[in-house]
């Protein structure tokens, strides 16, 4: 049995910007009792609030809950209320380089879209992310423009060339996360390791895009066990595995 559960958010414990649903609420629940857990994803720690804390109940488990916003950049801890731990946030002139180079690749692979909801590129301070219809864009709409990941691919290809100093890692439903080098899933896990004093070998990942070229492949690196998951039912399954595992261990 491993201390240490890590899920990604958008795609492995709910839609893509969506409130996790009540069966997981309760699931997350049970795993508190068994075991520590920890959320890595490219949301700010606004959307881990709406999607994840308001859908569970307040009880004494959350000081097993570890939540890294913005794929890691961002540590948040539970005592009294969530402190932040600290945060790899990007300076001005960096927002601004990694922003041109964005629509300059949107220029050159002619994938701005016709319709959007929201804005398309948003500072998260430790993160710039670009959501391809729009920060607000309905579900439907977000899974029919890139469902195998092959605009966002040359998106990144040419980012990978006018931001080599920087880390381009691909998520969620349309969205492309650029952190600092070197700051990534993999990052967080490590300093999950170095927080909580649990070895990375004592950990099981579980994402949706553990994949070469998304945000959660970096987690492959840890030493880590890594679970792909199609969606956040299989995520489920994944979690009462681990429940009854723990219920079969030898006390």
């Amino acid at each position: 049995m491993k201390s240490l559960v890590v899920f990604d958010l958008d795609g492995t414990l709910a839609l893509s910007k969506s409130a996790i649903d009540p069966e997981m609420s309760t699931l997350l629940t049970a795993l508190f009792a068994v075991v520590r857990v920890a959320i890595i994803s490219g949301g700010a720690f606004p959307q881990f609030q709406t999607q994840v804390l308001a859908r569970l109940p307040q009880h004494d488990h959350f000081d097993k809950l570890s939540l890294l916003p913005t794929c890691g950049t961002r540590f948040y801890r539970y005592t009294d209320d969530w402190r932040l731990l600290y945060a790899e946030n990007l300076s001005d002139e960096q927002k601004q380089k990694i922003t041109a180079a964005l629509h300059a690749a949107l220029d050159a692979t002619g994938f701005r879209p016709k319709k959007t909801w929201g804005e398309l590129i948003e500072d998260r301070e430790s993160q710039i992310t670009y959501s391809a219809l729009g920060q607000e864009a309905p579900l439907d709409e977000k899974k029919k423009w890139d469902p195998d990941f092959a605009k966002r691919k040359k998106i990144k290809a040419l980012l990978g060339v006018s931001l080599p100093d920087f880390s381009v890692a691909l998520g969620g439903a349309t969205s492309i996360d650029v952190t600092l080098p070197g700051i990534d899933k993999a990052y967080g896990i490590g300093k999950l390791r170095d927080v909580l004093g649990i070895a990375t070998g004592d950990m099981i990942y579980v994402g949706d895009a553990l994949f070469p070229g998304g945000n959660d492949e970096p987690a492959r690196r840890t030493g880590a066990i890594c679970i792909q998951v199609r969606d956040p039912d299989e995520s489920k399954r994944v979690i009462e595995a681990i429940i009854a595992c723990s219920e079969d261990s030898p006390t």
